[in-house]
């Protein structure tokens, strides 16, 4: 079934938050929730970019409800204080969208001692959702999105290193973090089903889109995707657009992937997709959730 965004009515009373929204995929999502007339929190590392793009949206719509505000998902104290900083401000969150990431960066370990891919991709984004959840779950129909990739099937969870205190592929662990977001997706889905939750969890890959994400890829790589990405890769805003139905289509449903209907999902329509057999083993799934939470020292669900 075809998903056509012109169709979607404005939702005033709504509100999202989206990370990582300065930039790429996650300003594209901002815009068009902003488009849509929900209050948009703008929850970036950086506040000088984020109320730049604020700037640029309102530029093009200036009816637009935008807030930014701080969070570095490299940092825990920081993820911490985003929850009550949100609080003060909104009694209600409608959509999550888990989208910041980083991309195949050299080796680095966060204050906490997480490697720095999983920790801006995937670890943050697990401490974070647990925290909103119950704001969440008090707002009607609801739902959290979390940012995958096609680059999930590159690999596995290494368990036994899963921080590459031994040894750093920054390729296979930008892999294996978007495998993570995937599992975490599908199993906190089953989670919340299981709890006669309301919220919804599900994921979305924008298929191939160059944007800053890119930026640690060989300059010589970059330029050689902006020559072919007219015939392979899309735009942000089309890459944005799984994201956009996971969040917006009243007919997707918890549990589900959405990403591009076109050769191997590299681009095309927004349409739901199947994902690879490690995301979908559940065992490991239950396995990565334990240690993500001994590793952040939480429960999820308090």
């Amino acid at each position: 079934m075809t998903f056509n965004l012109n169709k979607i009515p404005v939702q005033p009373e709504r509100v999202a938050v989206v990370t990582g929204a300065n930039v790429g995929l996650g300003y594209e999502t901002a815009k068009v929730l902003a488009e849509k007339e929900f209050t948009v929190i703008l929850a970036c590392r950086n506040l000088d970019k984020a109320n730049k793009a604020i700037s640029r949206i309102k530029k093009l719509n200036p009816q637009a409800k935008l807030q930014s505000l701080r969070l570095d998902l490299c940092s825990n104290k920081s993820v911490l204080e985003f929850a009550p900083a949100f609080a003060q401000n909104y009694d209600r969150l409608d959509l999550l969208i888990n989208n910041a990431g980083v991309m195949m960066p050299p080796y680095d370990t966060t204050e906490d001692g997480l490697e720095s891919q999983m920790a801006a991709n995937y670890f943050g984004h697990f401490l974070l959702t647990s925290l909103l959840l119950p704001t969440l779950e008090q707002t009607k129909d609801s739902g959290i999105v979390a940012l995958s990739s096609l680059a999930h099937a590159w690999g596995d969870i290494n368990f036994q290193d899963i921080n590459s205190q031994k040894r750093y592929n920054a390729r296979q662990v930008y892999g294996q973090s978007k495998l993570a977001c995937l599992m975490f997706t599908y199993e906190l889905a089953r989670k919340l089903e299981s709890k006669n939750y309301q919220t919804s969890s599900l994921a979305a890959h924008p298929g191939v889109t160059i944007t800053e994400i890119g930026r640690n890829i060989p300059q010589l790589l970059v330029g050689l995707g902006h020559l072919i990405s007219p015939f392979l890769f899309q735009k942000p805003d089309k890459g944005a657009l799984p994201i956009l139905r996971a969040a917006l289509d009243p007919k997707a449903k918890n549990g589900e992937y959405y990403g591009p209907d076109g050769f191997r999902q590299y681009k095309g329509k927004p349409v739901k997709v199947s994902s690879d057999r490690d995301s979908r083993d559940e065992s490991k799934a239950q396995k990565l959730w334990e240690l993500t939470e001994d590793l952040l020292g939480i429960a999820f669900f308090k």
